[in-house]
């Protein structure tokens, strides 16, 4: 196998950063040293990519000699905790992006333990701001202990719709006309409530 070597010439810099690059690392792994792993190698990441953006526009400016790696980590730290991106931009409009979520108060929520066997989330159930934790919890054990209790059929159709599938959706996966998934819509809505113990007063009656 041949090796592709480049043929752009190495930066003159670049040997000097390579040398307090290190450094930088060491600073931004103390700084970012409460995330878990994954999350602080890539702030760690972002760090070197920040100090380096710095770095080199300290070179284009002739003031090379002011590129201490302490201020570059501070710096990079700085931007990081920002959810400054180096060659990305901002996007307020962006929920998937950190720094939409802490200007608007939004936060993401990862629906986890998909099943292959079902092709589904097994966690479907996302808090709202009117979901005490105590009602969380106890939605989170009574749904996969009522979903056992259907049929293998209704079971799937209950897993697709809970993940906001629409009913024509449904209908295409499961081979059936819109009609029917709304009365199985129905029957599903009823068979929860029955498990829970919230059936209206009239039924009770």
């Amino acid at each position: 196998m041949s090796r592709v070597v480049s043929r752009r010439p190495v930066p003159r810099w670049h040997k000097a950063f390579l040398a307090i690059t290190p450094q930088i690392v060491g600073h931004a792994r103390i700084a970012f040293c409460y995330l878990d792993t994954e999350a602080k190698q890539e702030a760690v990441q972002e760090v070197v990519c920040n100090a380096l953006k710095a770095f080199v526009r300290l070179v284009q400016l002739g003031k090379a000699n002011l590129a201490y790696p302490t201020v570059l980590a501070k710096y990079g730290v700085a931007q990081t905790r920002d959810h400054r991106k180096v060659g990305g931009h901002l996007n307020v409009h962006d929920v998937s992006s950190e720094y939409c979520q802490r200007l608007k108060g939004i936060t993401g929520e990862r629906l986890d333990k998909y099943d292959c066997e079902e092709e589904c989330w097994q966690e479907v159930l996302v808090p709202d701001q009117t979901c005490t934790p105590a009602e969380l919890a106890a939605s989170r054990i009574d749904f996969p202990a009522w979903l056992r209790t259907l049929s293998r059929r209704d079971r799937k159709v209950a897993q697709f719709l809970a993940v906001g599938n629409r009913s024509s959706d449904a209908a295409r996966k499961f081979g059936v006309c819109t009609g029917r998934i709304s009365q199985i819509r129905k029957e599903l809505a009823e068979s929860w409530r029955r498990f829970v113990g919230d059936e209206p007063a009239t039924a009770a009656a």
